[in-house]
């Protein structure tokens, strides 16, 4: 297979996302997975940047297998090479590797450096030249190549080649706008490369939404060597998203970006880097996302149980994913049937108990149940039914006050539930009427079921199912937990949201002792007492 050089920005180009601001620490944890995905070239920073030199200094100390780190800099600004602050901490960085940008589109020469274009053509050399002196393997990187080109194609061919008479060892082309189209990057770099020996890269922006497909492209025209970021972080509509590029190059255009076996943590690994970023991870992003390979449909749903390929383009444990089908009101008996068997209950297709699941699913989804985004609620509801589940506890009944002490709104909620016969009362506060509930009814449970305390909340919705209801309407709340291993979601339905919140709590805590199989314990001093309920604040 044909070798393709994967290049990752996200330590610099993906930092520029709005939200995103990695730590040193952050940077180091990215690189070291990235190295164990087999990416080969890591661009790490500007070390001409105290955090980013700091990183440069600590990632030598990381026992990297595969991958190469790359500090980024730009052509001199000085007025000569060897005064010039940002080359001279490319050279402190002591990477094997550095990457300069200089410009090729005479609108930045003129209007944003304000310098002769000759003066420039200078500047690109010069800067290469001496770090090729300095022994470094020097990528150039043609920033605005492509709007260069259409403004004045001699020009920016100008810059390519004098950064490559200077010794440039590979030349990338820029699309750093993200405004050209695939057919205007097949049809520039076919007359960019003529006469080109050196090799020669591609760094697309998204800001079209095509900066994959202009990525593509740019490999079908002769490009070895791609530029991205994972998941697409980056400034402005973000950078070429390598979680797509490295499947599509390697699974359907046949060109090796990873080594053998690598390609199954891909999705782990896009996975991490979005949690160390702090960012949610895109549903629907193609490969690694949830729902990349749900199916939804009753049509669908039967078609990939018989033939994955039916309905999907490529098998979801290629790239570490895993198919998934949701149970709506728009799925068939085929839908329950496979999410019961996920779950080691007994259904089959063709029985009453089938049909009758699905009326009740159809039933409680036209109320306002959204049990696709709320796996936990649905498979109690399929257990409970199927099973007849003893739930872990039982509510007597709850009780919340909010009240204004000064400019402070708090919130104080009292339950009253029973454990295996033993009545609890509990009473708490909170942030608010939700946080309140949730506080007591943990305070009431942690002595019974301790890995309660492993479990958090992670994120809270609420939607208003009928606007024209006005305060009356009636709304979904739902809720997504986790613990050390998973995450479920839960969903409660009410035209009161302090109940829909309850059901949609109580849900997630259920599903969690379910998931544990946690024994209620006796709590101490309990074994011989009379039950009798227990305020405790």
């Amino acid at each position: 297979m044909t070798r393709i050089d994967i290049y990752d920005t996200t330590l610099r180009d993906g930092a520029q996302t709005e939200g995103i601001s990695y730590s040193v620490q952050d940077k180091l944890r990215i690189t070291e997975q990235l190295d164990a995905l087999g990416v080969p070239l890591i661009e790490g920073g500007w070390p001409s940047n105290v955090k980013d030199a700091q990183y440069f200094r600590q990632v030598k100390r990381l026992k990297l297998s595969t991958a190469e780190v790359v500090a980024f800099g730009s052509t001199r600004r000085a007025a000569s090479a060897a005064k010039d602050p940002v080359l001279e901490a490319l050279l402190r960085a002591e990477t094997e590797v550095v990457t300069i940008f200089g410009k090729s589109w005479t609108l930045h020469v003129t209007d944003v450096l304000r310098i002769s274009l000759d003066e420039n053509l200078k500047v690109i050399a010069d800067s290469v030249a001496y770090l090729k002196k300095r022994g470094r393997t020097v990528f150039y990187d043609a920033e605005h190549f492509f709007d260069g080109f259409k403004t004045d194609q001699a020009y920016a061919l100008k810059t390519v080649r004098a950064a490559l008479d200077a010794g440039a060892d590979t030349v990338i082309y820029c699309d750093t706008n993200g405004g050209s189209l695939p057919h205007e990057i097949t049809e520039i770099l076919g007359a960019a490369k003529v006469g080109i020996a050196a090799p020669l890269g591609i760094h697309a922006h998204n800001d079209g939404e095509v900066a994959v497909a202009n990525s593509l492209a740019a490999v079908r025209a002769g490009c070895r060597h791609v530029q991205g970021t994972m998941n697409g972080y980056g400034e402005r509509c973000g950078n070429a998203n390598l979680v797509s590029i490295i499947p599509d190059l390697q699974l359907k255009m046949g060109l090796q970006c990873l080594p053998s076996g690598k390609l199954k943590e891909l999705t782990t690994v896009a996975h991490f880097i979005a949690e160390v970023s702090n960012m949610s991870q895109q549903t629907h992003q193609p490969f690694v996302g949830a729902a990349a390979f749900a199916h939804k449909g009753g049509v669908h749903v039967n078609a990939v149980m018989k033939t994955p390929r039916s309905y999907e383009h490529i098998e979801p444990e290629t790239v570490g994913n895993q198919r998934k089908i949701l149970v709506s009101e728009l799925s068939g008996r085929s839908s329950l049937v496979v999410k019961a068997k996920g779950l080691a209950l007994d259904l089959s297709k063709e029985t009453p108990e089938a049909k009758r699941l699905l009326n009740l699913l159809q039933r409680l989804e036209h109320e306002g149940y959204h049990f696709e985004a709320a796996d936990g609620s649905l498979d109690l509801l399929l257990k409970r039914q199927l099973r007849h589940l003893k739930p872990f506890f039982t509510l007597e009944g709850f009780r919340v006050i909010i009240e204004k002490r000064g400019n402070k709104l708090v919130s104080e909620a009292m339950v009253k539930l029973h454990v295996n016969g033993v009545p609890e009362q509990t009473a708490a506060e909170g942030d608010g009427p939700v946080n309140a509930l949730d506080n007591a009814v943990r305070k009431a449970l942690k002595q019974f079921y301790p890995t309660l305390a492993q479990m958090h909340l992670t994120d809270f919705k609420v939607r208003v199912l009928d606007e024209k209801a006005g305060t009356a309407a009636k709304v979904r709340v739902l809720i997504q937990s986790q613990d050390a291993h998973d995450s479920w979601g839960t969903v409660g339905v009410s035209e009161n949201i302090i109940e829909a919140s309850w059901q949609a709590l109580v849900d997630s805590i259920e599903y969690k002792l379910h998931k544990d199989q946690a024994p209620a314990a006796t709590p101490a001093g309990r074994r011989n007492a009379k039950p009798r309920a227990k305020v405790r604040r």
